[in-house]
């Protein structure tokens, strides 16, 4: 394995830990009896994790050179990765403050429905935890996804850190273009390795040696007994269900005094004709410079 992925995946997996800490402090500021109040949360979170956001991205960026750079694949980007772009706004294009407030949206809900305080609020703080655990991960990953875009040549192979979910598992031994979008679920902690496609080989993790090495979570006994019988573990698991691309919808920014749309990177991919106009299109939209 690569020591800049190895390097890259425990600085973020830091970061992450960090941002989760900073929500679970700002949820003891909810307010239990009067729910409405969120001010002084939001006024303690927000900042920060549009920091971490920030630090992310700004990580998954320089990671795509010093990754190429350890492969000997001498190729220049087209434009530097903008790390401002991909904080203050959540992986699906709402602002990140209306993210936030969801989790006690949902204790709301929860109390209404007879829960009790106590655990709607340990709901509550767990889906706080999955979101800024989410977000901050994404900001790198869609990061280092856009620097892959604006590097020649370059595609990726998925990282897995064992051990994995089934669907993980399967997505991770192949190469993937520069327009594929980074397929993730909750609490994903996969990663990119940028490659060019002749020199991906290594990189590759085999589904089955997975499997064999015990390492593939989240099988029942029927579908481990029919792995382990020979059957196709991707014939097994459906390897998209529950996943989904990060950064994959449009989103409303604020900019010079106006509303206008703006479009998140893997919308980008899907709408581009060509490597070229996606460039283009992420120079337009403020990803890379």
């Amino acid at each position: 394995m690569l020591r800049a992925a190895v390097e890259h995946y425990r600085r973020q997996q830091r970061l992450v830990a960090l941002a989760v800490a900073a929500g679970r402090r700002a949820w003891r500021l909810v307010d239990r009896d009067n729910l409405d109040a969120l001010g002084p949360f939001l006024a303690a979170l927000l900042p920060v994790l549009t920091g971490a956001q920030r630090t992310s991205a700004q990580a998954g960026a320089a990671y795509v050179g010093r990754a190429l750079a350890e492969q000997g694949i001498g190729v220049d980007p087209v434009g530097q990765v903008e790390p401002d772009a991909f904080a203050g706004t959540a992986a699906d294009g709402r602002p990140l403050a209306t993210l936030l407030i969801e989790p006690v949206i949902r204790v709301k809900q929860d109390i209404g429905a007879g829960v009790s305080v106590a655990a709607a609020m340990d709901a509550g703080r767990a889906r706080l935890d999955r979101i800024t655990r989410t977000e901050t991960a994404d900001a790198g990953r869609v990061a280092a996804g856009v620097g892959i875009a604006a590097t020649p040549r370059v595609g990726y192979v998925r990282m897995v850190n064992p051990p994995c979910c089934g669907r993980c598992a399967i997505l991770a031994g192949r190469w993937y273009r520069w327009n594929a979008g980074f397929q993730r679920h909750p609490n994903c902690d996969c990663v990119h390795i940028p490659s060019v496609e002749d020199a991906a080989g290594d990189l590759r993790t085999d589904p089955k040696a997975l499997f064999a090495a015990g390492e593939v979570t989240g099988l029942s006994v029927a579908d481990a007994e029919a792995v382990a019988d020979g059957a196709d573990l991707a014939r097994v698991v459906n390897a998209h269900r529950g996943m989904y691309a990060a950064g994959g919808r449009k989103f409303t920014h604020e900019a010079a005094g106006r509303r206008r749309p703006r479009l998140m990177p893997e919308q980008i991919y899907r709408d581009a004709g060509s490597r070229a106009d996606a460039v283009r299109l992420l120079r337009l939209h403020g990803y890379i410079t």
